[in-house]
């Protein structure tokens, strides 16, 4: 999938329109954790240095097609005329004559910041006009929000088809590592999967057992295997529809070699909260009015000397509910164990992210995805219509 980059342009003196992945966290109008702004920063940087106009755009939250100030861009404007040298103005719309005034008033190595994509309904829907009407302010289209590129909006999909389109650093980066990891990595491959829901993980599984050497599955998921082994779960969280197909991904990863590791232990508690009454019990003594809400110490063991002497980890979701101390044990052991490992240890962002982050581990990563369902979707084996629509080189 050899996509165009940034490099491979010339964009001096040109108007180059950026999707960027801005949607940050906010507590009113202060950013919280500016990550995603502080990731766009080399494509940026590199367009400002080679004078470039750069007119950026990102959606923010859900304000669902209508104009909404607490959804509005304006604090990561501000975050980012702190960040980078050049002079950033932020505009009130997303298109329209106040922009197209204020992009045909810049000067090469300025910053223009274009209001919330989303506040027009027709971003979600890939509208034709809309996406015709964002490519006339500009010469060239970066894509720089990886997180954005599994859905074909106007920002990421419909603008390629009237501009050059060619992908940013962030972007070029993502794809260079989540690819290799998967079509040739270092070997032993091991795969680590988590989170609440299996559905959505069963294209994810499916596609692993054809690459990895050994898959783990922990967290939420896990029950609706255990559940496959026909063990009681209690009120553990379950996908009752899945439950036959999690039998035959167990019968597939046994046809194909690949180790299949779930729970053999697990902490269970009478209810979702830090607070409860909890113990640990073997996976298959789970009482019926009991949930599991973490690996217990066995299994924490099991999967910890499963990633030795790995050549390349992938971990997709924590393997318990990490957000309640008591039961983030093995989600902080898993991420302690990939932190020294000499393995590439990729986190395919999302919760997993935010759990290496919150135990101070995120600098010890080979690499941590900045987009949750968009490495999932590669995990997958699917094309991200945001990628494909870029030019090939």
């Amino acid at each position: 999938m050899a996509k165009k980059s940034v490099k491979d342009i010339d964009v001096a003196g040109k108007r180059v329109l950026v999707r960027v992945d801005f949607n940050v966290p906010l507590d009113g109008e202060t950013i919280t954790d500016d990550t995603r702004i502080r990731a766009a920063l080399p494509t940026i940087n590199y367009l400002l240095e080679q004078g470039a106009k750069v007119i950026l755009t990102s959606h923010l939250g859900r304000p669902k097609g209508e104009r909404s100030p607490k959804y509005s861009l304006a604090p990561t404007a501000r975050r980012l005329a702190e960040l980078i040298p050049a002079k950033v103005t932020m505009l009130d719309d997303f298109v329209g004559p106040s922009v197209e005034a204020a992009v045909a008033a810049m000067q090469p190595g300025e910053v223009v910041v274009l209001e919330n994509s989303r506040f027009h309904a027709g971003e979600e829907r890939n509208d034709p006009e809309l996406s015709k009407q964002l490519a006339a302010l500009a010469d060239v289209f970066v894509n720089d929000a990886f997180g954005s590129s599994h859905r074909a909006h106007a920002t990421t999909e419909g603008v390629t088809h009237y501009l050059p389109a060619v992908a940013g650093f962030l972007v070029q980066r993502e794809l260079e590592i989540l690819m290799d990891a998967i079509d040739s990595p270092e070997r032993p491959l091991v795969a680590i999967l988590g989170g609440a829901k299996v559905s959505d993980k069963l294209g994810v599984i499916e596609n692993l057992l054809k690459k990895a050497d050994k898959l783990l599955i922990g967290g939420g998921m896990a029950y609706t295997f255990l559940k496959a082994k026909g063990y009681e779960v209690g009120t553990s969280l379950l996908d009752a529809e899945k439950v036959e197909l999690c039998g035959r991904m167990m019968e597939l990863a046994k046809g194909k070699g690949v180790e299949l590791l779930l729970p053999v232990d697990v902490a269970i508690g009478k209810a979702f909260a830090a607070d409860t009454e909890f113990r640990v019990v073997p996976a298959d003594a789970i009482p019926p009015d009991w949930m599991g809400l973490d690996m217990g110490p066995k299994s924490t063991a099991l999967f910890v000397k499963a990633l030795e002497g790995a050549g390349t980890i992938i971990w997709n979701g924590p393997t318990g509910a990490f957000e309640l101390e008591p039961f983030a044990k093995s989600t902080r052991a898993i991420a302690e164990a990939m932190a020294t490992s000499p393995a590439i240890t990729i986190i395919g962002g999302g919760d997993s992210g935010a759990a290496v982050t919150q135990f101070g581990l995120a600098d010890k990563m080979t690499h941590i995805s900045t987009g949750g369902g968009a490495s999932l979707e590669l995990l997958e084996g699917l094309e991200l219509p945001g990628v494909t629509a870029l030019n090939d080189k």
